[in-house]
């Protein structure tokens, strides 16, 4: 299996630094770049065309949240993965409107960095237990639902089970049934609400009152 390629992105040259130290370090992880700002992360992966960006949230010049909207806008290809230290949740917010897979807390160790990397490179949502309250509180992403926009009681029950972090074979062994049924189930209630992803399902989860 080819190594996960990343750049990695933060105005701090110790933080920076210490993160493509401990990445390293990881089996499977490849870090190709690491850059001081959001305008350098962007053209880090204009060059190195990564997996993933591992973006700080407050950079100079352009931050995380702006630097995710315009990987995400002009490449596509590579997912990207937030750390925060809480101290803007305007930027989680804005990054994950634009697209981030995953946000971590900056304590985060070297094997919860690397899953989350993993994660985001096949299309999964990862977020630090604390973010995603942060998030559930602060979030406008989601509007307050109307009668649960016609969900179904088990797509209810599945978007309970998303709320409280169960990954979809979780959800299955959970309810019984198959994983392909759950993926189905996923795919109706996101239709209804009209969510992205993982993240916008659990604010909208918690905003239903299911979390």
């Amino acid at each position: 299996m080819s190594e996960l390629r990343v750049v990695v992105a933060d105005d701090q040259t110790v933080v920076r630094d210490g993160l493509v130290t401990l990445l390293r370090l990881l089996p499977g992880i490849d870090v190709v770049a690491a850059g001081s700002d959001g305008i350098e992360a962007v053209e880090l992966v204009a060059e190195y065309k990564p997996d993933v960006l591992l973006v700080d949230l407050r950079m100079p010049r352009c931050d995380g949240a702006e630097a995710t909207r315009r990987v995400r806008t002009e490449y596509p290809g590579t997912e990207v993965v937030v750390l925060t230290t809480y101290s803007d949740d305007d930027s989680v917010l804005g990054a994950l409107k634009a697209g981030a897979r995953g946000f971590l807390t900056k304590d985060a160790d070297a094997e919860s960095i690397g899953r989350a990397l993993h994660a985001a490179a096949a299309g999964q949502s990862i977020i630090d237990g604390e973010v995603q309250r942060r998030l559930i509180e602060a979030t406008t992403a989601v509007p307050v639902p109307q009668e649960s926009d016609g969900l179904t009681p088990r797509e209810l029950q599945v978007l309970r089970l998303i709320a409280a972090g169960l990954s979809n074979t979780e959800i299955a062994r959970r309810l019984v049934v198959s994983e392909a049924t759950v993926k189905t189930h996923i795919n109706h209630l996101f239709a209804k609400a009209g969510l992205r992803d993982r993240a916008q399902a659990v604010a909208y989860a918690y905003r239903l009152g299911l979390g």
